[in-house]
């Protein structure tokens, strides 16, 4: 086994995480985040480009010649955006990014004016109970059944606008963020923000330890993966290999886990690849990261806006696993530093595919790169139980 990673600093990690957590950033409103991140990455004295929507790209220069890679993470979170002002001065509002109203309502939320930011509260119509008492459980569960309340004296469409708030206006949702004496870490927009300070720390320990990725590779930040477009404009042509860092979902049903990585074999939009999925689990074995594989069945990521766009890479994912996601987000910083460790393990390592140096890789190539697993016999236990019933059966027969 080897065991010669980088440490990770978890304050670190804490810290720039709590930091972005405070800089409201739904989807379309990341400015304040990209010039955050931005200044990280001069603190660590890693160079990078922006581009005119904000997507942040480090390079890390590698230690060989050849063709390069991409790690990627994404710093816009889901959010709302002011829909209509009603008569009575309460504000109708539509969702940034695809998640249930249901974990809109108690939300304090921040109102972005041109001019003026203001104070509000997202609340269902039927929000008193003195007033509509049991009718209140009988209210679907809609956008259309949620409206914000402003936190200063308003009566009319009217004194609103004239406050300056107006329809297409952001609206940012508090993050609340609390991390418990046992590890855990709880808060809105843990995805993205966690897995982009899980990034950042372990950009920091390779830093900090004077080590340089094998290969050259792309930091991605991007800032519009929860709307589906995120790095699809940002990848270099040469970018062999993309690994996105992301949330996992801890549910029913899911194999993921709120300790150690867990590699994404398969999203909505397909397989991951298989050589670089395999590649990743086999750096866990050989660095004992804790890891486990699972499949998500309603989720996108970045990896697949770069290969819809038209580059031929091969995308895979790992992620933190989070309870509760796109709405009370539960994670354990245990799973934030084996990500954190894994990226640092994958920098160092080389390509998952040696032939994927070559431009033109050769069939006898490609075809020696394929998993030829050993026939199974039958296990032991099995074939044992299975020869017994068979006596049985033969005995009965006689």
């Amino acid at each position: 086994m080897s065991h010669n990673l980088p440490t990770i600093d978890s304050q670190y990690l804490i810290d720039k995480m709590m930091k972005m957590l405070s800089i409201p950033s739904p989807t379309g409103f990341t400015d304040s985040v990209v010039c955050y991140v931005g200044e990280c990455l001069e603190e660590l004295g890693v160079d990078y480009t922006l581009s005119r929507r904000g997507t942040l790209c480090a390079t890390l220069h590698g230690e060989v010649a050849g063709p390069q890679r991409a790690l990627v993470t994404h710093l816009d979170t889901i959010g709302a955006m002011v829909r209509e002002i009603k008569p009575n001065g309460r504000i109708a509002i539509t969702p940034i990014g695809h998640w249930s109203s249901r974990f809109a309502e108690g939300g304090r939320v921040s109102l972005f004016g041109e001019h003026a930011q203001y104070r509000g509260t997202v609340l269902p119509l039927m929000a008193a109970g003195h007033a509509f008492n049991e009718e209140i459980d009988t209210q679907p569960v809609s956008w259309e059944q949620v409206e914000v309340r402003l936190d200063f004296p308003v009566s009319s469409a009217e004194d609103v606008r004239a406050a300056g708030l107006e329809v297409g206006d952001y609206v940012a949702f508090d993050p609340n963020p609390e991390i418990t004496d046992t590890g855990f870490i709880i808060s809105r927009h843990l995805d993205n923000k966690a897995g982009a300070a899980a990034l950042l720390a372990s950009l920091e320990a390779l830093q900090r330890q004077n080590l340089r990725p094998r290969l050259t590779t792309q930091i991605l930040f991007t800032v519009s993966e929860e709307v589906g477009s995120g790095a699809g404009h940002a990848l270099s042509d040469d970018i062999t290999e993309f690994v996105g860092i992301d949330i996992g979902p801890v549910a029913s049903g899911q194999n993921a886990r709120e300790t150690g990585v867990t590699v994404a074999m398969k999203d909505s939009s397909g397989p991951f690849d298989y050589h670089l999925s395999h590649h990743l689990i086999e750096l866990c074995r050989q660095h004992d990261i804790p890891w486990q594989r699972d499949v998500f069945r309603f989720y996108y990521s970045d990896a697949v806006s770069a290969v819809q766009a038209g580059h031929d890479i091969r995308p895979a994912l790992i992620t933190f696993g989070t309870d509760a996601t796109h709405g009370y987000e539960r994670t354990h910083i245990h799973a934030l530093e084996s990500c954190s460790r894994l990226m640092s393990a994958y920098l160092m390592s080389d390509l998952a595919l040696k032939n994927d140096r070559k431009a033109d890789i050769p069939l006898r190539d490609f075809a020696a790169a394929i998993p030829e697993p050993e026939p199974a016999g039958m296990p032991e236990a099995l074939n044992e139980t299975l020869l017994r019933q068979q006596g049985v059966k033969n005995r009965l027969g006689d």
